[in-house]
């Protein structure tokens, strides 16, 4: 009599005869010899830049802010040039470009505000967290956004500051004003747009060392506005260095000097404010890189 032999096993499936932790190749995990459809590349910084420039675009804030800064460059230029054309008919050879000062000095308020949001805002929102964990070097985030941040600025503010220039040209040509030289136009268009830029690139250092924005706009304009009406109240002849130093360095007399209207007859003069404003800004985004390295997000 023949001895029963036992049931035989069904095989087992080749997934489950792999080692112990390999997963089912119906998962999707990697195995031997699999590759990835997605594929996988080293990140520089052009990605960053890339997200800095779809988050600056995104934001309510930026289209809100620029479009007040286009509104009042432009309208208080427009508003200039009317009623000096309509009460002034004799100018005496004056710069027509030089009108373009006063809608800007009240248009770079905007271009400190949407410098100081683009760093500060992150930190208020938490969304700084999201963004170093994509980008986990500090220094490259910074850069970026400083980088967009004063490209944004610079083509902006050359659009408005153009516009209005071109417009008080035509506007008092008749009223005996001088005809601009090319250095003249150079100054009024592309170097007041530097200097507006790299103010408001300033700005967003300050936004990034303070992290916070009610705190670091209210610092900037007052440091923008303080130092002149300060100046206006020292009457002592004993406070008359400190007065002048104040009027000559102040932002609006800076920003005068590219229309060739400075308020003080010493001081900075030609290019030189725009020298002091790199400085300024060299210094300032050094102290952010320098402490976002030490301080957590």
């Amino acid at each position: 009599m023949s001895t029963p032999q036992p049931p035989t096993q069904p095989a087992a499936p080749a997934w489950e005869a792999a080692a112990p932790g390999t997963a089912h190749p119906a998962s999707g995990s990697a195995g031997p010899g699999y590759t990835s459809p997605i594929p996988v590349v080293r990140t520089h910084f052009g990605h960053a830049f890339a997200s800095e420039w779809t988050k600056i675009k995104s934001v309510r804030s930026t289209m809100w802010t620029l479009g007040v800064f286009v509104l009042l460059v432009v309208g208080i230029g427009l508003l200039t040039g009317v009623l000096v054309a309509s009460t002034d008919p004799d100018l005496n050879g004056e710069n027509a470009l030089s009108m373009g000062f006063f809608g800007l000095l009240v248009g770079s308020m905007c271009i400190i505000t949407l410098g100081v949001l683009t760093t500060a805002s992150e930190y208020g929102t938490g969304m700084i967290r999201t963004t170093m964990v994509a980008c986990p070097s500090r220094g490259r985030v910074l850069v970026a956004k400083a980088l967009v941040f004063f490209l944004v600025a610079f083509v902006v503010t050359l659009l408005s500051a153009t516009v209005v220039a071109f417009l008080h040209v035509a506007m008092l040509e008749g009223n005996n004003t001088g005809e601009p030289t090319g250095g003249e136009w150079l100054k009024a268009t592309v170097g007041i747009s530097l200097y507006i830029a790299l103010l408001g690139t300033l700005s967003l250092a300050l936004g990034s060392i303070i992290r916070h924005s009610a705190g670091a706009i209210t610092l900037m304009i007052g440091a923008v506005l303080a130092p002149l009406v300060i100046a206006l109240f020292m009457f002592s002849s004993s406070l008359e260095s400190v007065r002048t130093a104040l009027f000559e360095y102040s932002i609006p007399n800076q920003l005068s000097i590219f229309y060739a209207n400075s308020l003080s007859p010493s001081g900075p003069s030609g290019w030189d404010p725009l020298w002091i404003m790199i400085g300024l800004t060299a210094v300032g985004l050094g102290g952010a890189f320098a402490l976002l390295g030490k301080r957590d997000v």
